[in-house]
């Protein structure tokens, strides 16, 4: 009763337009109160604690690398290399868009990052050569959520550090789910073409390849440092997180390319951004000790084994109710508002938790192209200048290979198990 009472206030409060880690503290704040049994001091211990974690760490040198690689030009270099290699095959400002953001991805682990970014480069670019503004804006959305699947990747450290499983072994998870959700959209990307022949698409500069592919070679080294040093026990994800901001700092030195200006401008994003994502963790630290202290996650499990024993209902179940998350709350607010209360759950069914993260993690991130909530879907009407209604119209053909990327990923576990199992050995 409690708990039910708990969550539909937080929700009521959502619906109200107050911000996610309000939303949450309030309530929590108000059970705090009404306990006789619960210090202030408690509540406040649960709170700081969640976010004094190490792996957490990750998350801003993360985002600022994100920022970083923008603000110096670096993500430009890999644009321009990909023009070079796609400008002779039909579609090719499609499959760059495409590749652009799984490259983009390497630096940034989210969606917002690399819709921003990329979105107003090529939405203009495509819409020049013929393109059709709904396809371009919506491949544009469908493409930004690979960042939050390859790593390095920011819900994945939020899950991790939830979930108490291995951030690298979670970032390897999200490998093959990324190169999976890349290939289906090159596939529509490939039928666009074949209806669309006589565009005029190719805005590459004429140089060599040879030459496209080495002034970003130094960039595509980013990667290599992070998964090379993870894999190799170089570095821990946060310590390669590290590693990835000094490499693109020496970088942007190196070309010149970055001002004090656009350094200071770098610092403020990165410290606003993890500012807002540090609150919701706290938040959502003391909401999910009171869900814990109420049984919620208990009163989930029994609820789920009376109504199914078998796990691929269960995993429809999920993906039903994270679905719906993911529309009213952006990914990391709903995935330590969520992992709490499904992961017992899903272990009781014998799913693996690092398949379990990379599902919540897919099905939540959707709900940035889905409104209300619909981040991307704001971000890229900001820096394209369409409407958001244009936006969410184009957005809606691509909901269907991003729902055949999630049926794939939630039914076949190998996609998410194979990678981290091997390089386990």
């Amino acid at each position: 009763m409690i708990l039910g009472v708990l969550i539909i206030a937080m929700l009521v409060l959502l619906f109200l337009r107050v911000p996610v880690a309000i939303s949450m503290l309030l309530p929590c704040l108000v059970y705090v109160a009404g306990s006789p049994d619960i210090t202030l001091g408690v509540a406040l211990q649960q709170t700081v604690g969640s976010v004094d974690s190490f792996p957490l760490l990750a998350v801003p040198l993360f985002i600022m690398t994100g920022y970083l690689s923008n603000a110096a030009g670096l993500a430009d270099r890999l644009f321009r290399m990909l023009l070079t290699l796609f400008k002779k095959i039909p579609g090719n400002l499609g499959f760059v868009n495409v590749f652009s953001s799984l490259m983009f991805s390497w630096m940034s682990g989210a969606a917002i990052a690399d819709a921003a970014g990329l979105g107003s480069v090529l939405v203009p670019a495509m819409k020049k050569r013929g393109y059709d503004e709904k396809f371009a804006l919506g491949l544009t959305g469908a493409s930004s959520l690979i960042g939050p699947i390859m790593p390095p990747s920011i819900p994945a450290i939020v899950y991790a550090v939830s979930a108490g499983v291995s951030v690298g072994a979670l970032f390897f998870a999200g490998v093959l789910p990324a190169l999976v959700l890349t290939s289906i959209l090159c596939i529509f990307v490939y039928r666009d073409a074949r209806k669309n022949p006589l565009r005029e698409e190719s805005i590459a500069q004429d140089i060599p390849v040879s030459k496209a592919i080495t002034s970003a070679l130094p960039v595509l080294l980013t990667p290599v440092i992070i998964l090379g040093g993870i894999l190799g026990g170089i570095f821990t994800p946060t310590e390669a997180a590290a590693a990835a901001v000094m490499w693109i700092l020496i970088l942007s030195i190196f070309y010149q390319s970055l001002s004090f200006k656009a350094f200071r401008g770098v610092l403020v994003k990165t410290a606003t951004t993890t500012g807002s994502i540090m609150l919701i963790v706290a938040a959502a630290g003391l909401f999910g000790w009171v869900i814990a202290r109420e049984q919620g996650p208990q009163a989930v499990t029994e609820a789920m084994l009376q109504f199914t024993d078998n796990p691929i209902v269960f995993l429809l179940l999920i993906n039903v109710v994270l679905l719906i998350t993911g529309m009213i709350l952006e990914p990391v607010a709903g995935l330590l508002i969520t992992v709490p209360v499904l992961l017992p759950a899903a272990i009781e069914f014998g799913i693996d938790p690092l398949h379990l993260g990379i599902v919540m993690i897919l099905n939540l991130v959707l709900g940035l192209l889905t409104p209300p909530v619909g981040l991307v879907l704001y971000v890229l009407s900001s820096v394209t200048g369409s409407s958001v209604q244009t936006v969410t119209r184009g957005t809606i053909p691509f909901l269907i290979p991003l729902l055949i990327t999630l049926l794939l990923i939630t039914f076949i576990p190998a996609f998410s198990l194979w990678l981290p199992g091997l390089l386990a050995k």
